[in-house]
């Protein structure tokens, strides 16, 4: 293979481990764990999932505010409490906590494994 070759290799190797990656300063933590903080006061829960994903399977009291609709949506968030975010397996989460770090939150918890870890 040729120079350019084993670069866009390397290039499009990067671009797909930096989006698995976790956060910086974002906490990956299990269903037990998020189950946990349901009894703390202050902190928020959002689902990221659709809104038909919701309806179909839900765990209270996670907030329905689906990813694509999370940046229009921050007002209904406090960036000073704790925020835990779930989807179905922990990718649109880990992408929401992304969105809300750059946003100036900074307690934030991702449920790894989302739902589908929550149903086993």
């Amino acid at each position: 293979m040729d120079m350019f070759t084993w670069l866009l290799i390397i290039v499009a190797a990067y671009f797909l481990i930096s989006r698995m990656m976790p956060a910086k300063g974002v906490a990956n933590i299990t269903t037990e764990e998020a189950k946990g903080k349901f009894k703390e006061k202050g902190t928020q829960f959002v689902d990221v999932r659709t809104a038909g994903e919701y309806k179909a399977n839900h765990r209270k009291p996670f907030k329905n505010i689906p990813l694509h609709e999370l940046k229009n949506r921050l007002a209904e968030l406090d960036k000073n409490k704790e925020v835990v975010v779930i989807c179905q397996s922990g990718m649109r989460s880990m992408k929401a906590a992304k969105v809300l770090k750059k946003q100036g939150f900074h307690n934030i918890s991702n449920v790894r494994g989302g739902m589908g870890a929550w149903s086993q």
